[in-house]
């Protein structure tokens, strides 16, 4: 609960439903994460948050980002709802014309996927060279990579849609808000409680786009400005496009197969074998124990069965020689150009 604090005020800095700025919420949310953490949640109640702390802020640790891992998300109590997209096909023999219609139809999964998601850097973080969002998303991976058995076999990960500048979107209002007389905020906002009223509601059949101002088809599938470098990052670790969209914002859902996910491949246990200072290419540490969870981003060098880090980076994970550490090897990236970030590190 120390970090209460520090993710309350972030929480009222930036505009994001994934991280509450009542008290309240914040508290059960920090149970329910200490509880997956500890080992002693069951599946379809494991949430991971995974922090990203400024160590080095002169007031002292700050809070700079957020991301999350749900291992479950949809079950026949509270499934993951989604819009199904797809194309038919018409043609008139008479007219020798024919044309292409998409469809959306509001779909549910009740037997559930892993979700990666929950992705939140703090705006004085954003604008550096240091790739900070980039760690904050691929250092939960690792952590998959050694933990497999808390998850499950696909893992989807839900791109933000496009919003206008007052957290609207265009898609809502002329499509789920014809249905269910709540605006995007209100109905996302409840959603996290309760999938009834939108099950009720919303009309189980196909519905033709076309029908739709052009305004709303055209995000149908599209991610927001700043939402294409994770979307991107997300491509290059082998996730792949599906014909599902998010039936509030519209924004693309990406799927994986868990073990083929490549920093889940590329993960791996070994020993630390020494410390000594390094350039060139980074790698992911970490040490994972029961209700502890600490991942930092350096140099690496691999001897064998033992890796090597520099000592500032073995400090930040507080560890000593011949200890056991989770390493991920950035095949997501073929090469890093700048030294090490060590001082950054992800926490619980």
């Amino acid at each position: 609960m120390e970090d209460m604090p520090e993710l309350l005020r972030m929480a009222k800095t930036v505009h994001s439903n994934n991280l509450p700025s009542n008290e309240r919420s914040m508290e059960k949310i920090i149970e329910r994460v200490e509880t997956s953490f500890a080992g002693d949640a069951e599946l379809d109640q494991r949430f991971f948050t995974f922090v990203l702390m400024d160590t080095a802020h002169g007031d002292g640790p700050r809070v700079a980002g957020t991301s999350a891992i749900i291992a479950r998300r949809g079950t026949p109590a509270f499934p993951r709802l989604y819009l199904k997209v797809r194309r038919h096909q018409h043609f008139s023999s008479d007219l020798q014309s024919g044309q292409v219609q998409l469809t959306v139809q509001l779909c549910q999964d009740t037997v559930g996927v892993t979700e990666v998601g929950g992705l939140v850097l703090s705006p004085a973080y954003r604008a550096n060279d240091m790739r900070l969002g980039s760690f904050l998303s691929k250092s939960r991976f690792g952590f998959i990579g050694q933990h497999p058995e808390l998850f499950m076999n696909e893992v989807v990960a839900e791109v933000m849609g496009v919003l206008t500048p007052d957290g609207r979107t265009k898609l809502w209002d002329h499509l789920g808000r014809r249905f269910i007389n709540l605006s995007y905020e209100e109905a996302d906002v409840f959603s996290r409680t309760s999938k009834e009223f939108i099950t009720s509601l919303f009309p189980s059949g196909e519905i033709h786009t076309s029908l739709l101002p052009a305004a709303a088809r055209k995000l149908i599938g599209a991610a927001s400005d700043d939402a294409i470098p994770a979307l991107r990052m997300l491509e290059r670790m082998g996730f792949q496009h599906v014909d599902e969209v998010d039936p509030f914002d519209g924004g693309p859902y990406l799927k994986a197969d868990r073990d083929e996910i490549t920093l889940v491949k590329s993960s791996r246990l070994i020993t630390l074998g020494g410390c000594k200072a390094l350039t060139g290419e980074e790698g992911y540490v970490n040490v994972s124990r029961p209700g502890h969870f600490r991942c930092v981003r350096c140099p690496y060098e691999l001897d064998g069965d033992s890796l090597w880090i520099p000592a500032e980076a073995a400090d930040r994970l507080e560890v000593a020689v011949g200890e056991e550490l989770g390493f991920t090897r950035d095949v997501a990236r073929v090469r890093v150009d700048h030294a090490s970030a060590a001082g950054d590190s992800v926490s619980t």
